[in-house]
């Protein structure tokens, strides 16, 4: 083999050896846990006799039967509506904070804009635990600071932990905590609008807020699309901030949502293949929620070209 044709096998090759330690830790740490899950869901054990002994709990094939239960639980789907009703709260409130922080944060009369930046960034930086701790205590009646002021001020003190209130609190901690990021993404692209766009915004003697609602938020759609996003798969996945405020209320159970759900039954009652086909009913839900609001968002981005070339 010449050194020419040596030369061009390495440059065809070079792209593969670049992908390649990317393929394996997508593979070793992505695919094959997804296809082990995939495999778990779709068998169970069978126990023969009083299930003592060797042999007697063996692993046979089930079918779609796990999936059947997991879809008829009432449990599950209890689990389910509390997180719908969660995000309800969680998302629209947290993204219109965000987008509000940014256009604030993007105003030409704003002061101090990097601290502000930085201290509406920083809760982010503050792993969920942690932050569902001191959001926990703070709302725990005998050891909160706002319970003894309400009570040295006489005044009603209600319970944060308890029945609907709950909801509220739990969202409270999400809202606090990824308020942040969706607005240094939402910051982004609004510092990325060409300054010939705000020239022509005053020359046509458009207000801060015409200009807002006319031309900055229009243009950062994208990036509204791009939170609402990833704020949906947060939603769907809330796991930290009910099992962290558990031990402090009785009001969150054990299954309060899917993915605690999933818990409980992998460790706590050791049924992993009953887990394993939960854990893939709630990854096939947040692709389908997912795919389906993207497909919507693009739909609707063709159709506003298409009216902006008709124009």
């Amino acid at each position: 083999m010449t050194s020419a044709r040596r030369r061009s096998y390495g440059v065809k090759g070079a792209p593969y050896a670049f992908l390649l330690p990317a393929t394996v830790l997508f593979a070793l740490f992505f695919a094959l846990p997804i296809g082990y899950a995939v495999w778990l869901s779709l068998h169970k054990v069978k126990v023969s006799g009083l299930g003592l002994g060797a042999g007697a709990r063996s692993e046979v094939w089930a079918g779609l039967e796990n999936y059947t239960d997991s879809l008829t639980d009432p449990e599950l789907l209890a689990g389910a509506l509390r997180v719908l009703g969660y995000g309800c709260i969680v998302v629209p409130v947290m993204l219109g904070l965000a987008l509000l922080f940014a256009l604030m944060l993007d105003s030409e009369k704003v002061r101090l804009a990097p601290f502000t930046r930085l201290a509406i960034f920083l809760p982010y930086a503050i792993p969920g635990v942690v932050a569902a701790l001191l959001w926990g205590f703070l709302y725990l009646p005998s050891v909160s600071p706002f319970y003894y002021v309400l009570n040295a001020l006489g005044l009603p003190q209600p319970d944060l932990l308890d029945g609907g209130p709950l909801y509220g609190a739990l969202s409270n901690i999400a809202i606090w905590g990824g308020t942040g990021f969706n607005m240094i993404v939402i910051y982004t692209s609004l510092r990325a609008i060409p300054a010939e766009v705000h020239e022509a915004a005053k020359l046509d003697g458009a207000t801060p807020l015409q200009t807002a609602l006319r031309i900055k938020i229009p243009m950062v759609a994208p990036s509204l699309v791009l939170t609402f996003f990833f704020s949906i798969i947060a939603t769907l996945q809330v796991f930290n901030e009910p099992t962290t405020l558990k031990p402090l209320t009785n009001s969150v159970s054990t299954t309060w949502s899917p993915l605690m759900k999933v818990y409980r039954d992998a460790f706590g009652t050791g049924d992993i293949y009953r887990a394993a086909a939960e854990a893939v009913i709630i990854a096939l839900a947040t692709l389908v929620l997912s795919f389906g609001f993207l497909r919507a968002a693009n739909r609707r981005n063709r159709q506003d070209a298409r009216q902006g070339g008709a124009r």
